[in-house]
């Protein structure tokens, strides 16, 4: 049973404004940047619960808006549903394998994906082989959501390396975060890892995230989204190092 004090939920609000505000400049990193801070006080499970609510509806908005969502779903179908058919496998491990391991997990894979997102690595995939790599790739991606509450890797570098126009992008990554998020949250109820109090925390984490969202994006016609990005990742990369370095010792 998780308490709620004052200070708990101070931090969890300002971690979502943060994870708002990433996600208003750069489209994508709400997640991501909750999960990075918030197991640094809560356990993996209730950070991964507190994330649900603000993800899923920011993520509705990215998937929904753009004009080409028919489109995607039509080309993208085969890749999200093998994401999402091994979420619930992945999330198996939280009441099966140590949590610190599960931790050193998530930290990896915020340091790889800092790492290949500031070395500028960009894959190509064909269009011959985009459906198997697609389902490939996808299943990975899943069952690491499961594992750690984290979408982007490698499903984001799949989705850049199909050739999408920025727009459509943004918006598949949206697509991709959404249905990951609905199946992570169906996981975490079968494993019996969601409360009441971890649902009241997340649905009072959509203001902060929205207003975060807001600022976010008024902030991203004032300055440079590219220095922007690689400070997150250099801060990803901490992070996600600190966590590797902290569940080890």
């Amino acid at each position: 049973m998780l308490s709620i004090d004052p200070q708990l939920l101070l931090i969890i609000l300002a971690t979502f404004l943060l994870a708002g505000l990433v996600k208003g400049v750069t489209g994508l990193g709400l997640p991501t940047v909750c999960l990075a801070i918030l197991t640094l006080v809560l356990d993996l499970p209730s950070a991964m619960a507190l994330l649900l609510v603000p993800s899923l509806l920011t993520n509705l908005q990215q998937a929904f808006s753009g004009g080409a969502f028919r489109t995607l779903l039509a080309r993208l179908w085969p890749f999200l549903l093998a994401a999402v058919a091994m979420v619930g496998l992945g999330a198996r491990a939280l009441v099966s394998v140590e949590l610190t391991l599960l931790s050193a997990l998530l930290g990896l894979v915020l340091v790889c994906y800092g790492l290949l997102s500031l070395a500028g690595l960009k894959l190509q995939i064909s269009p011959q082989r985009e459906r198997a790599s697609g389902i490939g790739l996808g299943l990975i991606n899943g069952l690491l959501t499961g594992m750690t509450g984290s979408f982007v890797v490698p499903g984001v570098l799949y989705l850049q390396a199909i050739g999408l126009p920025r727009d459509q992008l943004v918006q598949a990554m949206g697509l991709l975060f959404s249905v990951s998020t609905l199946a992570l949250g169906l996981a975490l109820g079968g494993q019996q890892l969601l409360s009441p109090e971890l649902g009241l925390l997340s649905l009072i984490g959509v203001v902060p995230a929205l207003g975060g969202m807001w600022l976010g994006q008024r902030l991203r016609r004032r300055m440079a989204e590219a220095m922007f990005r690689r400070v997150l990742f250099f801060a990803l990369i901490l992070l996600g190092g600190y966590l590797v370095a902290g569940s080890l010792n």
